[in-house]
């Protein structure tokens, strides 16, 4: 059969999608994750310092400028990073790996030695460069090595479950640092630095990661070095399809509502889950008169990463990727609504406020293992495309999230605490309707068939 640019089998990389999980996989899963990892430092670093960082430039309080800049830099800068690595991506996937990892070592190496809150947001939107790069290169490069069976797995135990043990990460440095009474103007400096050592610590291994077999045979055309990495990585007698020849454009118009759909879940997760921010450590912390830090580990520990390595291993390739986001939002929608009834409790009743934003986080682990971990970018559009299509997906999420930061204190503001919460059910309620209805299910089925690549170019368009 022809697919606009070649021979197109059932299971064009057949070798690879039927292999079971091993040590590649585990190692691939390890090298692209950590640069999540760091993402998930540097993003939750920035929180847990902010007071010691303004006395040390010797503010007392943050104008509303300010403090906007400082939270949406990142975000702006990883929005330019998605749309750079996204273009660059399409001549090479490896590359271009390793240099997100020193774009984001260099620049948390760097917030140490700015002189002033201004010099660090400018920093700051230069490591989100980094991350907006990573958010882009690292799913495609783990779906394109990942077997077809475990490919949820390793990008859920990857991507979802790496970015809260960044976050954890930084909550004990800085509380290890705290314990030996490093001066708080040190303090921040060294945890914001440390960001650097496992990004520049990856970057040898990711320049040693073979190039993806899928982008040697469909968009560099080159057959023989994309054998012989299915057969490296396959263990087989594998030969590589021909290449994907079809103009850009064509493909990009037979996905683009699979890949649109894709953005909106992942803003709509964002938007979310920002709940956990606006009822979390701002409120049942100070109620169980424990620092921000500590319900950071304890939040981390006791919910977050165990639902996400549970529903990672056992879940997402099983149950199937819909079920697990559908719900997940509906149950988040209902342990918010909870949440906005019991309001009146919590002041008295700390820990079971404590219980209950524990169950909300478990609840949106779902919706966090697919959409929050870009599975729907990479596994929703072909490899002639798929660079592009995540960094359309990654620019989604970070709308949310820059969404988040700005409109929800206002509409807070504007309808009281209880009422945000009710929105933000609403919207919960609505992203499990979306999931259910915008997007397939996409577990334990090859790349190629999720995308009808083995299928003639006019029976997809008809």
């Amino acid at each position: 059969m022809q697919g606009g640019g070649g021979s197109m089998s059932e299971n064009q990389f057949a070798a690879i999608d039927e292999q079971k999980l091993q040590s590649f996989h585990v190692r691939a899963m390890l090298v692209t994750g950590l640069g999540v990892f760091c993402d998930g430092y540097d993003l939750s670093a920035i929180a847990l310092v902010l007071r010691p960082v303004l006395h040390s430039y010797g503010i007392e309080k943050m104008t509303n400028l300010q403090a906007g800049a400082l939270s949406a830099t990142a975000l702006l800068g990883s929005i330019v990073g998605a749309l750079i690595f996204g273009q660059l991506a399409q001549k090479g996937r490896k590359r271009v790996y390793g240099i997100d990892a020193l774009i984001l070592g260099v620049a948390a190496l760097a917030q140490a030695f700015m002189p002033s809150l201004t010099w660090l947001i400018a920093c700051r939107f230069i490591l989100g460069i980094g991350v907006g790069g990573d958010y882009v290169l690292s799913p495609v490069i783990m779906a394109e090595h990942a077997n077809r069976a475990d490919r949820g797995k390793t990008l859920g135990l990857g991507f979802g479950t790496m970015w809260p043990i960044g976050a954890l990460a930084a909550a004990v440095f800085k509380l290890l640092l705290d314990s030996f009474h490093v001066p708080p103007d040190l303090v921040w400096k060294i945890v914001l630095a440390a960001g650097a050592v496992p990004a520049l610590g990856v970057m040898y291994f990711r320049r040693s990661m073979p190039e993806s077999a899928r982008f040697l045979a469909k968009l560099a055309a080159d057959k023989a070095q994309a054998t012989e990495v299915m057969r490296e990585v396959g263990g087989a007698n594998a030969q590589a399809p021909d290449a994907d020849t079809r103009p850009f454009g064509q493909v990009f118009a037979l996905h683009w509502r699979h890949i649109f759909a894709a953005a909106l879940l992942w803003l709509m997760y964002d938007l979310v889950v920002y709940a956990s921010i606006l009822f979390g450590p701002n409120l049942i912390a100070e109620n169980l008169h424990i620092p921000s830090s500590i319900f950071q580990i304890e939040s981390e520990l006791l919910f977050v990463i165990p639902a996400s390595v549970l529903g990672s291993w056992f879940l997402i390739d099983r149950l199937g990727r819909k079920p697990i986001q559908v719900w997940g939002f509906v149950l988040g929608a209902v342990v918010l609504v909870a949440f906005a009834i019991l309001r009146s409790q919590f002041a008295n009743l700390a820990l079971l406020a404590f219980f209950v934003y524990g169950l909300f986080n478990i609840a949106l682990t779902g919706p966090g293992l697919v959409s929050g971990a870009g599975i729907y970018g990479v596994e929703l559009a072909p490899t002639r495309i798929r660079s592009v299509a995540q960094s359309i997906t990654v620019i989604g999420g970070r709308i949310g999230a820059a969404l988040s930061g700005f409109v929800f204190p206002v509409v807070q503001g504007q309808i009281g605490f209880v009422g945000a919460m009710w929105g933000l059910a609403g919207l919960s309620l609505a992203g499990g309707v979306l999931s259910l209805l915008l997007v397939p299910e996409t577990s334990s089925r090859s790349l190629e068939e999720i995308n009808l690549e083995h299928v003639p170019v006019a029976k997809v368009a008809a």
